[in-house]
């Protein structure tokens, strides 16, 4: 199982940017870059992360045994470790999980995921709200404190750690479907009406329909007036 080595910094502008410059510097898989605060933290898309003292923010370098074409997937490996995380804080079934990387609280957001990669390996970021959660976003934003669990960000590093490394080492020995499966427990139930805006190459605005899964790689199934959709990059509106 993978092992990590945890380097805490008071404050960088992105631990993902800290983690990409030390991977040039030849830093091993299984480093972990935490700050207490960001002054730069990004999401998807180049998004800002608001990143205030309080909450969790870390980056993992991984150099996971599957093949390029697979990295996608480590989103929902990703995803399935810090669900599984909160879930030792919150009442059961307090978590769900939001297409391609949002993890939520009581339908709120309260983590984010973003995958890079960088010579050679990738760049694993995550984003919990355990204090503080930004007013300003274009959706529902929640914290742990607010759900009536207080934790530190050392402790929710602590057993994210744990949790990821176990589902990384299910992810590589068994491959994507239980993780496929984990994520759609946590997911919209089939037939919810969803808003997906499209990206990628052949983005084309925002289309509607109704969820019906994920493909065996991970990509959105949406049942829509013309027929079945598969959504390989886009965000979930609603």
């Amino acid at each position: 199982m993978q092992s990590f080595l945890i380097d805490r910094r008071p404050t960088v502008g992105s631990t993902s940017d800290e983690a990409r410059r030390l991977a040039a510097e030849g830093a091993p898989p299984g480093l972990v870059v935490t700050a207490a605060e960001q002054t730069a933290g990004r999401g998807r898309q180049g998004r800002g992360w608001a990143s205030p003292v309080g909450n969790l923010y870390a980056s993992v370098l991984l150099a996971p045994a599957v093949p390029p074409a697979r990295l996608p997937e480590l989103g929902f490996v990703a995803a399935v470790a810090v669900a599984s995380t909160l879930d030792g804080f919150l009442p059961e079934g307090a978590i769900g999980l939001k297409w391609p990387n949002d993890v939520l609280a009581r339908g709120a957001k309260i983590a984010g995921l973003l995958v890079e990669q960088a010579d050679g390996m990738a760049i694993l970021g995550m984003g919990v709200n355990l204090a503080v959660a930004p007013a300003d976003t274009p959706y529902p934003a929640t914290t742990l404190a607010a759900c009536g669990a207080v934790v530190t960000p050392e402790m929710a590093l602590e057993r994210l750690l744990e949790a990821l490394g176990h589902a990384l080492a299910r992810w590589e020995q068994v491959g994507f479907a239980p993780i496929r499966a984990a994520w759609l427990a946590r997911a919209h139930p089939p037939g919810t009406p969803l808003r997906v805006r499209l990206g990628g190459p052949a983005a084309a605005g925002v289309l509607e329909g109704r969820f019906v899964g994920l493909d065996a790689d991970g990509a959105l199934l949406l049942a829509t007036e013309a027929g079945q959709r598969r959504i390989a990059a886009g965000e979930v509106l609603a």
